[in-house]
């Protein structure tokens, strides 16, 4: 049988690093998944888990400089972006452990037997159980967060949900050197290594989504690569949830008052957060509204200068940065469409950061301006220059789903009053799943009230892939009807053994 070799390559010199796998062969798949699914019962109890999340974080900490190493010579994303980003990868793994703990997770509900009631009401017990294997589908810009170890792997444990990655081609060694970390954790708590699993190759990717043991999947990725693992998870003879997030252009609207009020800062800001990670973050803002006028230009001045001193940046590999080139190209062709710093190739290996304008009156009166609101990944952005409140609605109103919309507005517009800004705050959040207000949606914070999500294609569910609720994706509620205290779960004995919050009878 003949194997293709998963090679470990440098983005900033295009060559082959080391030869780090072999892609996975439908029955090494098959294996992988039926080993995770014999490993759900030991995952099943609660205290084991918490423990090996907090084991699995402690032995990446430890290991850090090898893990950074091992991700900055794959991605060339640099030692303190992803020291920062495995400090996030860590936080996860233990902020999921403490749910674990709490048990809020469950939404226990009690509601007692009343007789009274017409109808009567029976004894119901409910709260929630593991789905079971979850494949996930690693993300290339973030080869920790978003990866092996990442947030969906590490709430599917939290779970209890045996995990399968398909590990993304462009960090196969860090991918491999994580799982082993991870698998060492497990052992560590008396846990299978098989609760975390790798395996590798387009095709292995097409046989998770496909195995019948498979019982969910997450996805970070493309549009057009995760609609089509999402058709292909609607298309078993058992569909399953598919937790996607595929696309975001996360507008940016600027209103006059703000322009007037702090035009160079806005600009610098946005130079900040569209360049950061060389534009390679999925919530980077890709289309950007600014008022027409003096204090308009203000912020595009202070845009172009920002821009004009960035140093070209490295993208995570050659397709990539053909696909950023030739779609830059693409986009400035467009009638109307002006690139006052142009974005493309800034060197063999390398691209230059820049941004696009064009009229709102242009957007809004030719079709063939569509891809101006498609995300263009890498560092680029397109400046919208509008004359007025409903010029700039009517351009929201032609965008599709976001994970985010951020408004720049000015101190009294930040007071509160009905007014233009609140019209906005209800425009947008009919638009994304985080609405952001005077800063920018570069950045997504670990915490229990975080949405990282949005209507399609942002994303294919309505869930979050970020935050405390994260956890809810790979779940199942299950309701106990009259059924005897020594026969129920643990979790929803009478007596509440394992001391978790529960609702009962509404309180």
């Amino acid at each position: 049988m003949t194997t293709t070799p998963v090679w470990s390559v440098d983005p900033r010199t295009g060559k082959q690093r080391e030869q780090v796998a072999v892609e996975a062969t439908p029955l090494e798949v098959d294996e992988a998944v039926r080993a995770a699914h014999a490993a759900r019962g030991p995952l099943a109890d609660a205290a084991v888990r918490a423990a090996f999340l907090r084991t699995a974080a402690a032995l990446l900490d430890e290991a850090a400089a090898h893990v950074i190493e091992a991700a900055d010579a794959e991605t060339a994303l640099g030692p303190g972006r992803l020291t920062g980003e495995l400090a996030r990868t860590t936080g996860q793994l233990r902020a999921f452990a403490d749910a674990v703990d709490e048990g809020s997770y469950l939404d226990i509900r009690i509601d007692r037997a009343d007789p009274s009631l017409s109808p009567p009401r029976p004894e119901l017990r409910r709260y929630k159980v593991p789905l079971g294997v979850v494949a996930v589908y690693a993300a290339s810009n973030f080869p920790l967060a978003f990866s092996v170890p990442g947030g969906d792997t590490a709430s599917a444990l939290a779970a209890g949900c045996p995990v399968v990655v398909k590990a993304h081609p462009d960090h196969p060694a860090t991918s491999e050197l994580c799982a082993s970390l991870l698998r060492r954790a497990a052992v560590a708590n008396g846990l299978p290594p098989e609760v975390v699993s790798v395996v590798h190759g387009f095709d292995a990717g097409l046989e998770l989504i496909r195995h019948p043991l498979v019982a969910a999947a997450g996805f970070t990725g493309s549009v057009r690569g995760g609609r089509a693992l999402f058709d292909a998870a609607a298309a078993r003879p058992v569909p399953i949830p598919f937790h996607g997030e595929l696309g975001s252009l996360n507008p940016v609207v600027v209103t006059p008052a703000a322009a007037a009020e702090r035009a160079e800062e806005i600009g610098s800001g946005l130079a900040a957060s569209m360049t950061l990670g060389v534009g390679q973050f999925c919530v980077k803002p890709g289309l950007v509204l600014v008022p027409d006028g003096a204090d308009g230009d203000r912020i595009t001045g202070e845009l172009t200068k920002a821009l004009g001193e960035t140093e070209p940046g490295v993208l995570l590999d050659r397709r990539m940065r053909e696909n950023f080139i030739s779609g830059v190209r693409e986009r400035a062709a467009l009638p109307g469409v002006e690139a006052p710093v142009t974005p493309g190739s800034g060197g063999e290996h390398t691209v230059g950061a820049g941004y696009l304008t064009v009229r709102a009156g242009d957007l809004l009166a030719s079709d063939g301006h569509d891809l101006l609101l498609e995300e263009c990944f890498g560092p680029v952005t397109v400046v919208v220059r509008y004359g007025g409140q409903a010029e700039a609605g009517a351009v929201l109103e032609l965008l599709e789903g976001n994970l985010s919309a951020t408004l720049q507005l000015s101190a009294a517009e930040t007071e509160g009053a009905p007014g233009p800004a609140a019209e906005l705050i209800g425009q947008v959040t009919r638009l994304a799943g985080r609405i952001v207000v005077n800063g920018w949606p570069t950045g997504v914070a670990v915490a229990p009230a975080q949405h990282h999500g949005g209507p399609y294609p942002a994303a294919t569910s309505h869930s979050t892939s970020v935050g405390g609720t994260a956890i809810e994706r790979w779940l199942r509620p299950v309701a106990y009807q009259s059924v005897p205290d020594a026969l129920l779960p643990a979790e929803l004995r009478e007596a509440n053994p394992l001391g978790l919050p529960r609702r009962v009878t509404g309180a």
